[in-house]
């Protein structure tokens, strides 16, 4: 009897716990995480930017964000399920396409890269363009992320093979600015505010500049669409109500970029990341605002400049056919007046 008692009460001990986890499972199913590469990146200000808004808990939703230094670290946690969406670059979902991943982009942030090559004032005599990055260190914020794809085309444009330089993973931030200052790379591809800062301490100089239409143009061919919200098809198959309400909140956000001044933009961000030079952050954030899409649709023909790059140096796109309408869509953009 003592024993079908005991049997009895562990049994409910454990359908308590069962229903306990279900329910917690429930709960956090009406959460959204978000991860971003590198979130105090101005190329990802919209994340962020949102939240200060308000403009996630305008549409009902429950967002938390968080952070990973490189996109490529932010996709590996989509990849495990760890998070429901990414902030960082488009042309993850071409790569990942190859590798037998549906990931989409539903929102477009940024219709050029935003990032800025720069080479170290100590050997700049001698690296006046990507033609003489051989036999160099170049930073890069992680391998595999889109910093160390564009990197790769950049060089190779000029016939430089991945094998005759080293790509180094710094960062960003600070780390970046440690390893140029410290001397470890001679070159490498940042965002801002970074760039500005070494700029400004006389630290770096503009090697290429993706941070406009005209550079970007001139380094890619064309537009390059790159940071944006993308999420893997298979959530977006079963969440379509909530990708709707990401697409109608970041909208918001970047018709209020669109619509103030890089002043009124900085006064909403927390002062963490301006520290004690925000003159400084406000002229980092006004060479960068015309990176950003006033509709969060994707550019015409930037799917194909993206693929284009990539194929010029990736082995795993090269050759490969790539269903490029899988791999963004408008629908839910196009649904915001």
């Amino acid at each position: 009897m003592k024993i079908n008692m005991r049997r009895t009460l562990i049994s409910l001990a454990i359908a308590g716990t069962a229903v306990m986890a279900l329910s917690g499972q429930a709960y956090a199913a009406g959460k959204i995480t978000i991860m971003v590469g590198g979130i105090t990146k101005m190329v990802y200000l919209p994340a962020k930017l949102t939240e200060q808004l308000g403009y996630f808990k305008e549409e009902g939703l429950d967002v938390e964000l968080q952070s990973q230094p490189a996109g490529v670290d932010a996709e590996n946690e989509l990849l495990a399920g760890a998070v429901q969406a990414v902030v960082g670059f488009y042309d993850h979902s071409i790569d990942l396409q190859t590798k037998g991943k549906e990931i989409t982009a539903i929102v477009v942030f940024g219709q050029v890269p935003g990032e800025v090559e720069l080479v170290s004032t100590k050997v700049a005599a001698n690296f006046k363009s990507m033609a003489d990055s051989k036999g160099k260190t170049l930073g890069v914020t992680g391998l595999g992320s889109s910093t160390n794809f564009l990197t790769q085309y950049l060089a190779s444009r000029h016939g430089i093979t991945s094998k005759e330089y080293s790509l180094l993973p710094v960062g960003a931030d600070n780390t970046f600015i440690a390893a140029m200052k410290q001397g470890r790379i001679d070159a490498g591809m940042t965002t801002e505010p970074t760039a500005s800062q070494l700029l400004k301490t006389g630290d770096a100089q503009v090697l290429v500049d993706m941070r406009t239409v005209e550079g970007t143009v001139k380094a890619l061919g064309g537009l390059y669409p790159a940071s944006s919200l993308y999420v893997q098809r298979s959530w977006l198959n079963k969440n379509k109500d909530d990708a709707a309400k990401l697409a109608r909140a970041f909208v918001k956000t970047l018709k209020f970029i669109k619509t103030h001044s890089a002043e009124e933009i900085a006064a909403k961000m927390p002062k963490d990341y301006y520290g004690k030079n925000k003159e400084l952050y406000v002229q980092a954030l006004q060479n960068s605002l015309p990176m950003f899409t006033a509709d969060g649709k994707m550019p015409p023909g930037g799917p194909e400049t993206v693929l284009s790059v990539l194929s010029g140096f990736n082995p795993n796109v090269k050759g490969k056919h790539i269903d490029l309408s899988k791999t963004f869509t408008n629908e839910f953009v196009d649904q915001i007046k």
